[in-house]
């Protein structure tokens, strides 16, 4: 439908107006039934577990290993990226100094399988 001015407007449908009326609903719910509320079963989700013993994964575990895992745990995706980085850094330098070591170790002849017995 369009006003004077050509513009349209909404049209209310007395069916629309009357189905919202139809919408509430008047029933009233019973919440303290014991048949759709056992005690037993609200007493096992309200209750907390007061008896709380660590996994057996935290098993050898030191508590500074928890906190580093917890600390990791809580880092963002590429603070987990830093964190690997750094640590094929670290593997890196290892290896860099291992080998240096071993030729070292072949240069002083440490290795040879013929040692004089003192």
């Amino acid at each position: 439908m369009t006003d004077s001015n050509g513009r349209s407007t909404p049209v209310k449908i007395k069916e629309e107006l009357e189905d919202e009326s139809n919408l509430m609903s008047l029933e009233k719910l019973d919440r303290d039934s014991p048949h759709m509320w056992p005690q037993k079963a609200v007493d096992r989700f309200s209750t907390p577990n007061l008896n709380f013993s660590p996994p057996a994964w935290t098993k050898g575990l030191t508590q500074d290993d928890i906190n580093s895992m917890y600390q990791l745990g809580a880092l963002s995706s590429n603070g987990i990226i830093a964190e690997v980085k750094k640590l094929y850094d670290q593997a890196y330098q290892l290896g860099v100094q291992e080998a240096k070591e071993m030729t070292r170790g072949k240069y002083l002849n440490i290795f040879s399988g013929n040692r004089k017995k003192t």
